[in-house]
C-alpha cells in the first residue's frame, strides 16, 4: 500500500468528523417538531459539537505522548461510530447515584452526543495533521490544503445529505449512515496504514517541554487566527440573518449566499496550501487576514443578490486560505519530537476565542448596532490586530519556523497525489 492511499482514507475520515460538527444545523427543524424543544435549546445542542471539538485537545495532546498519531486517528474514528450511534439512538434512562435517581432524557442524551461527535473530530485533527507532515515532510502545504478541502466539503454538503435523507427517513438515519460510513472508513484506514511504511519519527512525548520550547511560535500562530477567527465566526453565523435584514434579500437566497461563502473555501484550501510553501509564511499569514479584513469592509457597503455574490464568494475564498496556512506554519518546521504537543496547544488555545465570535456579534446586536456598521468595524479590528503583528515581524519579533526546525535540504518532495 503506498502513502497516498493512506492519505485518501483520511481525507475520507476528515470530511465525516468535519460533517459530524454540521450535521445538526440542517437537522434544527426536525429535532424541534420531534422533541419540542426551542431554538435555544437547539443551539446549545449545536453548539456543544463545537466546544467538543476544542475542549478535550490539552487532553487528547497528552494521550499523543503516550500512543502514536496513528493509533488516535484510528481511535477518533471508533469514537465517531460510537457516538453517531448514541445519538441516533438518544436514549433515556436512569441511574441511582449516592442514593438519588438521575434520569437522562433523550434531549440530555442528544446534547451528550454531540459533544462526543466534536471529540472525534479534535481528537482526529489533533493526530492526523501532524501525521500528514509526517507522512509528507517536505509538501506539509500541500496535504493540508486537500485535507482541507475534504473535510470543506461537509460543510458544503451537509444540508444537501440531510434534505436527501429526510426524503426517505427520520431525522435517527442520518446519525446511523454517519456511523456506517464512519466505521467502514476506519477501517479501511486501519487497513491501508498497517501495510503503509511511515517515514521514522521520533515519540513525541513532552507536552510541557514542547510548550516551553515552541512558546513563541504558538503565541504568533494564536495571534494570527484567534482575532480573524473570533470575527469569522460571528459573520458566518449571523451571514443568513444579516443578509435577510440589512441586505432585504429572501431567506432561500440568503441561504445560498451562505453556501457560496463555504463553497469558495474548497479551492482556497488547496490555494493556500500551495501558497504558504512558496512565500514567507508570517506576511502572507498577515497578508490572508488583512484581505479578509478589506472584503468585509466591501460587504458592508453592496447590495444587490449579484454583487453580494460576488464579494461572499471573496470573503470565503480569503477566509479559508488561512486555516491551511495557519497549519503549516505549526507543523512545516517543528522537529517530530514536539510537532504533536506543539499543535495541541496551539489548536487547543486558538479555537476558544474563536468558538465566542457569535456571543460578541449577537450582544453587539442587542445594543442596538446596525448590521453594517457592525461588520466593517469588526473588520477595522481586524486590520487593527494585522498592523500591530506587521510591526512586531518588521521587529523582528514574530518567528518564521520553530526553534529547531530547520529541515534539510536533501529532504526528497514528496507529493500526496503522486508519490507511492
Amino acid at each position: 500500500m503506498s502513502r497516498r492511499q493512506l492519505f485518501g482514507s483520511l481525507c475520507a475520515m476528515v470530511f465525516l468528523v468535519n460533517l459530524a460538527r454540521i450535521v445538526f444545523a440542517p437537522l434544527v427543524v426536525p429535532l424541534e417538531a420531534e422533541f419540542g424543544v426551542s431554538a435555544s435549546t437547539l443551539g446549545v445542542i449545536a453548539g456543544l459539537t463545537w466546544f467538543g471539538s476544542a475542549i478535550p485537545r490539552f487532553p487528547v495532546g497528552y494521550l499523543l505522548t503516550k500512543v502514536s498519531r496513528e493509533t488516535m486517528v484510528l481511535a477518533s474514528g471508533v469514537v465517531l461510530v460510537g457516538s453517531s450511534l448514541f445519538t441516533a439512538l438518544a436514549p433515556s434512562f436512569s441511574v441511582d447515584v449516592l442514593g438519588r435517581t438521575l434520569t437522562l432524557t433523550p434531549v440530555g442524551s442528544l446534547m451528550i452526543g454531540a459533544f462526543a461527535l466534536g471529540t472525534a473530530s479534535g481528537a482526529y485533527f489533533l493526530s492526523a495533521n501532524p501525521l500528514l507532515s509526517q507522512l509528507f515532510p517536505d509538501r506539509v502545504g500541500r496535504v493540508m490544503g486537500v485535507h482541507g478541502a475534504a473535510s470543506q466539503f461537509a460543510a458544503v454538503l451537509a444540508a444537501p445529505i440531510v434534505v436527501a435523507v429526510l426524503i426517505v427517513a427520520d431525522w435517527r438515519a442520518t446519525f446511523y449512515l454517519l456511523a456506517a460510513v464512519s466505521a467502514l472508513a476506519t477501517l479501511a484506514t486501519y487497513v491501508v496504514g498497517r501495510s503503509t511504511e511511515t517515514k521514522s519519527a521520533t515519540t513525541d512525548r513532552d507536552l510541557v517541554g514542547a510548550a516551553r520550547t515552541q512558546w513563541k511560535l504558538i503565541v504568533s500562530g494564536i495571534a494570527f487566527v484567534a482575532v480573524t477567527g473570533l470575527v469569522w465566526n460571528g459573520v458566518f453565523n449571523f451571514y443568513v440573518k444579516y443578509m435577510i435584514e440589512a441586505k432585504a434579500l429572501s431567506d432561500p437566497a440568503a441561504n445560498t449566499l451562505l453556501t457560496v461563502l463555504f463553497a469558495a473555501g474548497i479551492p482556497a484550501f488547496v490555494a493556500g496550501g500551495d501558497l504558504v510553501e512558496r512565500l514567507p509564511k508570517v506576511p502572507f499569514l498577515i497578508g490572508i487576514s488583512t484581505t479578509f479584513a478589506l472584503s468585509l469592509l466591501v460587504l458592508s457597503t453592496v447590495s444587490g443578490f449579484f454583487a453580494l455574490a460576488l464579494v461572499s464568494a471573496v470573503v470565503g475564498f480569503v477566509i479559508h486560505m488561512l486555516f491551511p496556512a495557519a497549519d503549516t506554519y505549526m507543523l512545516s518546521s517543528t522537529p517530530d519530537h514536539q510537532r504533536a504537543s506543539t499543535y495541541a496547544v496551539f489548536s487547543g488555545t486558538m479555537m476558544l476565542p474563536q468558538a465566542f465570535g457569535s456571543v460578541v456579534f449577537g450582544a453587539l446586536l442587542d445594543t442596538g448596532i446596525a448590521w453594517d456598521p457592525l461588520v466593517s468595524g469588526a473588520a477595522m479590528v481586524v486590520l487593527g490586530a494585522m498592523g500591530i503583528l506587521f510591526a512586531l515581524y518588521q521587529a523582528d519579533l514574530l518567528p518564521e519556523r520553530a526553534v529547531g526546525g530547520e529541515r534539510p535540504a536533501s529532504t526528497p518532495r514528496s507529493d500526496p497525489m503522486t508519490d507511492d
